[in-house]
């Protein structure tokens, strides 16, 4: 058996991670705002715990895109699902069947995903001089943080500028966490997502692909039709 964490179970912890964070952000604030004050404090650690999630996320990206066999599959299948989870993500968090100004982290991903196949791409032009490379990388980096941040996707310009660097350092684990810390300087807990992802052992682990891609939209309707239940689906939190 190989020591460390296999990739599945980084996905594992960083879905369940993820719930909690969203059952905080869908249900326990809908219930704080209708004047349960006192789950408050809960609340809070709910939110706390969730941001290990997106680290983890961004993390497992990289190594799917350095080890996919069709990285144009990977990139469609990011947006297929980028849209596909808007409706739910929408009713969960702004109780409208589409808003338009906040939009769900799998486009976040994609974005991510397509800005270092454009920076790989630049990275393998050999024809360049290296000073002119680097402004294009720069540029493609740039680029891919402001679509996010135009788009107002979760976790926005940041995600995409951790997805980059994360693929830039790809080679070196200890410089892929350094950098992390620093990116997520200003959340303290999501610096304890780089502690499962230290520990990971390079091997994929048991196939929960699917799972996951089925599992983002799956539990945020989940969560809408828990506060449909108690009353509180017409209040929105975003």
């Amino acid at each position: 058996m190989n020591k460390g964490l296999s990739g599945s179970t980084l996905k594992i912890i960083a879905m369940v991670t993820m719930l909690i964070d969203h059952i905080g952000a869908a249900v326990f604030a809908r219930m704080i705002i209708s004047g349960n004050a006192e789950l408050y404090d809960l609340y809070l650690v709910f939110r706390k715990i969730g941001r290990l999630a997106f680290p983890i996320f961004c993390f497992l990206l990289i190594e799917g895109f350095c080890h996919t066999r069709n990285v144009k599959k990977y990139a469609l299948r990011l947006c297929m699902f980028a849209v596909i989870s808007e409706i739910p993500f929408d009713l969960a968090f702004s109780a409208k069947v589409l808003e338009v100004q906040y939009q769900n982290v799998f486009f976040t991903l994609a974005i991510g995903l397509i800005t270092i196949i454009m920076y790989q791409k630049v990275e393998e032009m050999q024809v360049l001089h290296p000073n002119l490379k680097l402004v294009l990388q720069i540029l493609t980096g740039g680029v891919g943080a402001g679509v996010a941040e135009l788009l107002r996707t979760d976790y926005g310009m940041l995600g995409v500028l951790v997805i980059l660097f994360f693929y830039i350092l790809r080679k070196n684990r200890f410089y892929q966490i350094f950098m992390g810390c620093i990116l997520f300087i200003d959340n303290i807990t999501a610096l304890f997502a780089f502690i499962p992802i230290a520990f990971y052992n390079g091997k994929r682990g048991l196939n929960v692909k699917w799972i996951f891609y089925v599992f983002y939209p799956a539990h945020l309707l989940l969560l809408y039709a828990i506060t449909y239940v108690i009353g509180l689906a017409g209040v929105p939190v975003v």
